[in-house]
């Protein structure tokens, strides 16, 4: 199972590696977190929020009086920022007014790779009586987000984290999905509680078991795209996907027909239904087609899966079993004997056993013969 997961993980941040990034350094895209709002009028949150963009164009540097010369210059109306949240990872646009005596957000910011948010350990579950149980961890809403003793990378970082601290008091931020609140954890791990580890819970790590989308905000329907990915004025434009597939020379694309109906299923073999044998006028002499086979019947234009399925289910029918309407000729009546009357009983000579022959000539007499007096 563990092998599984990790394929699944391996595979979904391939595709993630494959997306492309807002600002990249060495690969890995960068924004301004969020560290602090001191404006609560400001739908931002801390450690969750990223700013990877303002006024429609992507940051592309790491200065952050740049980005407050630009709030500044929109003093007395709004600026447009680009948040990118840890929550689903998805890309919202928010227009924030700046005040013009103090052309301030009152937020406090620092200059992060979004990977960051990739180190969470979801809680799967809690074993009674562990050091995880008596501090009240969650199985399956809690997510280990991080832990004001330092910065903790990688899936072994937590478990190295909790080695140095045994024994002793480890505080951890624990954000919980069903209640979207993140709270401050006190724990004390241990080798000794009776149980096996020193917290006592099960965690799970990777692409599978990242912060998912708030239970408040609505689930996105079918064809709707799960990770959005936000465009500035000065991001590289590229070309649509059915550009790109229709440009592709090993793939092929069926013209689209306007007539033909969206209710109608065509088979995959084929993109289009065959058309229809040009009709040739029958002449009252022709005599019946080449091999004694009834003539088919024309196929409709349009056929759906019903249609093919029957068609397939009468021929194999007919070729399992026999045609009820060819029946088997009578035999013939057995020939007449015209060459004159039967012989008569006197001509003919009894049946004699051996018995009785053997009788017969110990008597004197021929067998089959009566005897005449005279």
């Amino acid at each position: 199972m563990s092998t599984m997961f990790g394929a699944l993980n391996r595979f979904i941040s391939r595709l993630d590696s494959d997306s492309p990034s807002h600002n990249s350094r060495n690969g890995s895209p960068y924004g301004f977190q969020v560290l602090r709002n001191k404006n609560l009028e400001i739908p931002i949150e801390p450690w969750y929020d990223f700013i990877i963009g303002i006024n429609g164009r992507q940051i592309d540097n790491t200065d952050p009086n740049l980005f407050a010369a630009e709030v500044r210059n929109c003093a007395g109306s709004s600026v447009s920022l680009v948040l990118w949240n840890a929550k689903g990872q998805r890309s919202r646009t928010l227009a924030v007014p700046v005040p013009t005596p103090s052309p301030t957000l009152g937020i406090t910011l620092q200059w992060t790779p979004l990977s960051v948010t990739e180190d969470v350990w979801h809680v799967l579950d809690v074993i009674p009586n562990s050091p995880a149980d008596i501090a009240g961890l969650l199985p399956y809403g809690d997510y280990i987000v991080g832990t004001p003793e330092g910065n903790v990378h990688g899936e072994s970082g937590l478990g190295e984290l909790v080695e140095d601290y045994l024994n002793r008091s480890l505080r951890l931020y624990v954000y919980n999905h069903e209640y979207a609140v993140t709270r401050l954890v006190t724990l004390t791990p241990s080798r000794n509680w009776g149980g096996s580890g020193a917290l006592g819970c099960v965690l799970g790590f990777g692409a599978l078991h990242r912060l998912p989308i708030p239970m408040t905000e609505p689930i996105a329907g079918p064809g709707e795209t799960l990770f959005e990915t936000a465009r500035f004025s000065n991001e590289e434009r590229r070309p649509p996907s059915t550009q790109l597939l229709s440009q592709s020379p090993l793939l092929y694309l069926p013209p689209s027909s306007a007539t033909q109906s969206s209710d109608l299923l065509v088979p995959a073999s084929i993109t289009s239904p065959p058309p229809p044998p040009p009709q040739s006028a029958k002449s009252p002499t022709a005599g019946p087609p080449r091999g004694g086979k009834k003539p088919r019947a024309m196929a409709a234009s349009k056929m759906t899966f019903d249609d093919y399925f029957r068609e397939g289910e009468q021929k194999s029918k007919e070729e399992d079993l026999p045609s009820s309407t060819k029946s088997a000729a009578p035999p013939p009546p057995p020939p007449k004997n015209t060459k004159g009357p039967p012989p008569s009983q006197s001509s003919e000579r009894p049946a004699v056993s051996p018995t009785e022959g053997k009788e017969l000539e110990e008597a004197g007499e021929e067998p089959g013969l009566e005897s005449v007096e005279g």
